[in-house]
């Protein structure tokens, strides 16, 4: 509870005195976040308390509903994106047509990891510092943050001829496959803007993120020579489907060592009989003691900073499958997921206006956070058209579990931040 006091008091302390480097309209802007933060609290908790689960399509929908209604209200053409061809219940566009400055596409999503049937359901305040709730952070908050940055930007006139566009995703906790499907408005959206700017956690004032790893997928199947274990290791029985699957488990992790690299096995299943559900992620073994196993499935993942990084890594993987035990064949397949977000100059420069104006705000300066502990997020489909920074959206601690929190006392600066990064790029040349 102190420290959170003592952020408070040094965030009005500080603002305070940077206040005066602000132009007339910045301040106008700051103005109207200060008059609209109750509300923005209010309406924060209600999208909270409204269970959007990816795989809860009427739930997720329910979210866009409300916000299909507080950005008609604002001015923007608004539409909803079914997605019914990839079972998913679909994203929420809004769009203000302009042609000052850079054209800017606003990045968050509806759903949460949090399905209908979790314990974990409603937004409390906890205290003045602390609330929780279900994707309060993950990223609810976030969504809430962009539009009352856009409600404060429109109250002061500040963009009445800047191209934006708001797309929040409804799946990004779980993307529907294929992503050429699930992503194509996404895409088609970064391709008319300059710049994407990602609402998800920020980690902390002096951090944002110009750069994600990919995070993709693999199986690797191995077969053996089903056998008496009395045999194991002779000329006709070989070595046996497990042993095969450890071998090559063994030198991933023994020769797979780079920075920013790290992959993980989630889930194996090695013996005679093995039924696996790829989309579910379990299943189910049988076997002896005296039988040498036929089958084993190993089911992971693996996350890299560049694409050049995830193919000298595959290939690397598909190198050390190949050097099979005797009488064991093993075949590795690779499953693309969210691409990285590479580390550019223009995301750099991005990240350059966002420090200019935080210390600008009294916030202090912004500098690039680790990719390597980051996840993936939508922002990396759109890496590849548009410069970018994500991690811009709420502090806050815990997310994906029971105790996720947000923090109150930050949130109101850092839609302060947000606004003005807007404003900034929106009369940029």
């Amino acid at each position: 509870m102190k420290k959170f006091l003592s952020t408070a008091l040094f965030l009005l302390v500080t603002f305070n005195l940077f206040a005066q480097q602000l132009s007339e309209t910045e301040q106008k802007i700051l103005d109207r976040i200060d008059a609209n933060h109750a509300d923005a609290l209010e309406f924060l908790e209600a999208n909270v308390n409204i269970n959007s689960g990816t795989l809860n399509l009427d739930g997720v929908r329910k979210v866009g509903e409300n916000y299909i209604k507080a950005y008609n209200e604002l001015g923007f053409e608004t539409r909803w994106i079914p997605q019914d061809e990839v079972n998913r219940a679909g994203h929420f566009f809004a769009e203000q047509k302009g042609s000052s400055g850079k054209k800017l596409l606003l990045i968050g999503h509806l759903d949460t990891v949090f399905e209908p049937d979790s314990p974990f359901q409603e937004f409390e305040i906890l205290n003045d510092s602390v609330a929780t709730g279900p994707g309060v952070n993950d990223m609810k908050a976030g969504n809430v943050m962009i539009f009352y940055a856009l409600k404060a930007l429109k109250e002061a006139g500040a963009i009445p001829d800047a191209q934006i566009i708001v797309a929040y995703t409804g799946d990004e906790e779980k993307a529907g496959s294929p992503t050429s499907i699930s992503r194509k408005d996404l895409v088609d959206a970064a391709k008319r803007s300059d710049v994407a700017l990602g609402f998800e956690t920020a980690s902390g004032f002096s951090y944002a993120t110009v750069a994600r790893r990919a995070s993709f997928s693999w199986k690797l199947e191995v077969e053996g020579r089903q056998a008496h274990s009395s045999g194991i290791f002779s000329d006709y029985t070989g070595a046996g489907s497990v042993y095969e699957a450890s071998r090559i488990l063994n030198r991933f992790y023994e020769e797979l060592r780079e920075d920013n690299l790290t992959y993980n096995v989630g889930v194996i299943l090695g013996g005679n009989e093995v039924d696996y559900n790829e989309e579910q992620v379990r299943g189910s073994v049988s076997g002896k003691t005296n039988i040498v196993p036929k089958k084993t499935i190993a089911h992971g993942g693996i996350r890299f900073l560049t694409t050049e990084q995830g193919d000298r890594a595959f290939a690397k993987m598909r190198e050390i499958v190949s050097d099979h035990l005797p009488q064991t064949s093993a075949e590795l397949t690779i499953y693309e997921g969210y691409p990285p977000m590479e580390p550019t100059d223009g995301n750099m420069e991005l990240l350059n206006v966002l420090s200019e104006l935080s210390q600008d705000l009294g916030l202090g300066k912004v500098e690039a956070y680790d990719p390597g502990r980051r996840g993936a997020a939508d922002i990396s489909f759109v890496a590849s058209h548009v410069d970018g920074l994500d991690g811009l959206g709420a502090m806050g601690s815990g997310a994906h579990g029971p105790n996720e929190t947000v923090n109150l006392k930050t949130y109101k600066e850092l839609t302060k931040r947000a606004a003005l990064l807007i404003y900034r790029l929106t009369q940029a040349e």
